[in-house]
């Protein structure tokens, strides 16, 4: 098979894949990775919405359970996403994609505003859109802005890289027997508590009926097969 499966798809990367060998931070090789795994589907002219968690730098209820106030921590990540977006957003153009980054959050010098109208031109256009800021509020995560802008910008599918090959039925970093799932339901996700993504996240892709494909982004060329049609992690829908 040679052509994707999916024309607009919402990419949802974890921030901690960019993160150098001492866990933290932003490593130009890895965004530089990342950059030549976006591009092999953005080459099979598929309509790409990008979203990057901040976990290399700042986690807000993490710093929240330390003693600062859940909000200003929520707000820290928040930025923490901009600059994984915008350290991604150079790499993919010194690739020769064509990109816009759009911050829920205002800060021009360095994204446009998100605006639905505007991504949804911006895509049409054939641009990948690196999205920013979360979904703009406290006590929602980038799993759940990555679900609200796959219903806005009328994605396929959620497709969500991650350092696992997929979902298990336990943490398989902690434990060798766990079994993988090639494919489950929303409600057995909610049912099992299973990790895939928060609650919010996995409810509004519920109710939306967007799939959401969990994969191991750390796998070279493991994307694009996925687009074309291979079968490579783990599916949750109905």
């Amino acid at each position: 098979m040679s052509n994707p499966i999916y024309k607009r798809v919402l990419l949802k990367l974890s921030g901690e894949i960019l993160s150098g060998s001492n866990g933290y931070g932003i490593d130009p090789e890895k965004a530089l990775y990342l950059a030549r795994e976006v591009k092999s589907i953005y080459d099979l002219g598929v309509g790409i919405g990008l979203i990057i968690g901040a976990g290399n730098i700042f986690r807000g209820i993490q710093a929240a359970d330390r003693g600062m106030e859940r909000v200003t921590g929520d707000y820290l990540g928040m930025l923490a996403t901009i600059m994984n977006a915008i350290s991604v957003q150079d790499a993919l153009e010194q690739e020769g994609c064509e990109t816009r980054t759009l911050s829920a959050i205002s800060i021009t010098q360095v994204a446009e505003p998100y605006i639905r109208r505007r991504a949804l031109r911006h895509l049409e256009k054939g641009r990948i859109v690196i999205i920013a800021g979360g979904t703009g509020n406290p006590f929602f995560t980038t799993d759940s802005a990555a679900a609200l802008r796959a219903t806005e910008l009328n994605a396929e599918i959620v497709i969500k890289g991650t350092k696992v090959d997929g979902v298990f039925d336990q943490d398989p970093m902690r434990n060798s027997k766990a079994i993988k799932y090639s494919s489950i339901s929303f409600n057995d996700v909610l049912q099992k508590n299973l990790r895939v993504m928060d609650l919010t996240a996995i409810t509004l892709c519920k109710e939306n009926k967007i799939p959401i494909q969990v994969f191991n982004i750390k796998e070279s060329g493991n994307l694009k097969q996925l687009i074309l049609g291979a079968k490579i992690g783990t599916i949750v829908s109905e």
